[in-house]
């Protein structure tokens, strides 16, 4: 049987980013960090003064603050569940629900480890301890997981999901201001809830694997008129990756059946091999259509042998990364996305070459890394990843937040190179994590170069910062955040360092070299709207 590591790219960094914030505010509150400390005394101080006389002001809040309450944001999530449930996004039905109960459980968690105490000068009576706010965890959860799902939701303009999306960042605003202005939280009680909403749906995100050239002669599509026999497809399996194989096999034949295919011929990836020889025989088969369905790892293996052949390739996404699919806005449903690859368009897309020490050449189609981010891939404890999978890479992080920077030097299409201290060096040739983290703003895979990262916070109390960077796609050049883009870079370390390609760790070393395969490969992608 197959036992594939699971594709771990985006995974990785996107566990870094998504807990390193709640990890810093509470190491920052309870370490009674002085400026945050003596931030939390004057805004409690100054809004028990106001409200103290205003009694119409705090009624108002309680008013408020009674329309807002967790339980409410809690029935949005389960009401557009069902929605979704309708509509047969199951997998997303789960990931909502599973996603408010994780916020339930966790804030009832968090409180009773630090029972911290309200402010002395509450509004109104109130029990319980006060971090983390569970207002403000439970409002971002609900706005960040409709962020997630109606991009999601086929038929939903982006207009309407403005308009959808705009009154739930208002929530989320007026529920946290409504605990401060009562008294009854400090203001990192709030940001400690946002930092524990954020952390929640990452973790859910990828536990469930959700999301964000040159031109040739095209070769004739399956559904050609002029064709005399009918198109044939592979099929490349990561077994372990599709769940319920016979129900997958039923729909993927099916699928390809009502749109003119022969009998597919069907290829399953093995332990000793990730579907470099699976490939290759779809290659002798004259496949006019290659369908790969498994993990990043699977992904790149596949397209690295296909590269050149002009055989277009479909993404089905099954693996709990699917890191390529996203930025292809592959949709994560199976029906969904056979329909929108299958009836879709053909795109050619760049690959990137890589070789280093201890290294053959290779290529990959989504990220490659050294530093931080490949540590955390390779550190994870087996045993705990055969026993809780992806879960098993937050015991990493944790033992890793302090991962050591490493002294790099940085060579951009042969210039001088440049000097940096680092913690992770990230090459991509697409850009968004899961939870449509936006590492690479600017990578888009088809044009011709490739995109680079360096995150070096000195300190990790700078996380939240880099993450707020990140996040908000800022492109001002700073010590700990500095992007590149090019055709060919090469990093040269100090000292060996773990490294990874589209999160397969590849073993330390100290050279990393990467240059892009322009459109490289062709890829079956939705239909332009």
């Amino acid at each position: 049987m197959n036992h594939h590591p699971p594709s771990h790219l985006g995974r990785a960094v996107t566990v870094v980013l998504g807990a390193l914030p709640f990890a810093v505010v509470t190491l920052l509150v309870f370490g009674h960090w002085p400026p945050l400390r003596a931030w939390d005394d004057s805004v409690a101080a100054r809004v028990a003064s106001y409200g103290a006389g205003r009694p119409s002001w705090v009624d108002l809040w309680q008013v408020l603050g009674a329309v807002v309450l967790p339980w409410t944001m809690r029935g949005v999530i389960v009401v557009v569940g069902i929605y979704l449930w309708h509509r047969r996004a199951r997998l997303l039905t789960v990931w909502l629900v599973v996603s408010a109960g994780a916020e339930l459980g966790m804030v009832q968690a968090v409180k009773h480890i630090f029972d911290r105490a309200r402010p002395a000068a509450m509004l109104v009576e109130t029990d319980g301890w006060s971090y983390v706010s569970s207002h403000a965890t439970a409002a971002f959860v609900m706005a960040g997981a409709l962020g997630v799902v109606l991009p999601s939701v086929r038929g939903w303009r982006r207009r309407f999901r403005t308009l959808v999306l705009l009154p739930t960042i208002a929530v989320v605003l007026l529920a946290s201001a409504d605990r401060i202005f009562l008294n009854v939280h400090y203001l990192s009680d709030v940001l400690g809830g946002w930092a524990l909403g954020l952390a929640i749906l990452t973790a859910t995100s990828i536990g469930f694997g959700l999301r964000p050239g040159l031109r040739r002669r095209r070769r004739r599509t399956p559904t050609d008129e002029s064709r005399t026999t009918p198109p044939r497809a592979a099929v490349i399996v990561n077994p372990i990756k599709v769940g319920d194989g016979v129900a997958f096999r039923r729909k993927v034949s099916r699928a390809l059946a009502v749109r003119g295919f022969d009998d597919p011929l069907w290829l399953e990836t093995r332990e000793d091999d990730a579907g470099n020889a699976m490939a290759k025989r779809a290659i002798e088969n004259e496949s006019d259509l290659v369908l790969v369905a498994g993990g990043d790892g699977t992904v790149r293996v596949v397209t690295a042998a296909l590269a050149n052949t002009a055989i277009p390739v479909g993404v089905i996404p099954a693996g709990t990364g699917n890191l390529l699919a996203r930025n292809l806005h592959i949709p994560l449903d199976l029906d969904d996305a056979l329909e929108r690859i299958l009836d879709g368009r053909e795109r050619r897309i760049d690959l990137v070459k890589v070789h280093g020490d201890g290294l053959d050449t290779d290529r990959f189609a989504v990220m490659a890394g050294l530093g931080l981010d490949a540590a955390i891939i390779t550190g994870a404890p087996p045993i705990l990843k055969a026993q809780i999978g992806w879960t098993a890479y937050l015991v990493s992080a944790a033992k890793n937040i302090n991962h050591p920077s490493v002294k790099v030097r940085i060579a951009i299409d042969g210039d001088e190179p440049i000097e940096r201290r680092v913690r992770t060096v990230v090459i991509g040739n697409v850009g968004m994590l899961q939870a449509n983290i936006p590492l690479l703003p600017d990578a888009r895979p088809d044009d011709g170069l490739i995109d680079v990262v360096v995150i070096a916070p000195r300190r990790v109390t700078q996380w939240p910062l880099v993450f707020w960077r990140v996040m908000t796609r800022t492109k001002r050049t700073e010590m700990y955040l500095e992007r590149f883009t090019a055709r060919k870079v090469e990093i040269t370390a100090a000292a060996d360092v773990q490294r990874q390609l589209d999160g397969d760790g590849i073993g330390a070393g100290k050279f990393l070299s990467a240059e892009v395969d322009p459109g490289a490969l062709v890829v079956r992608v939705p239909k332009r709207r």
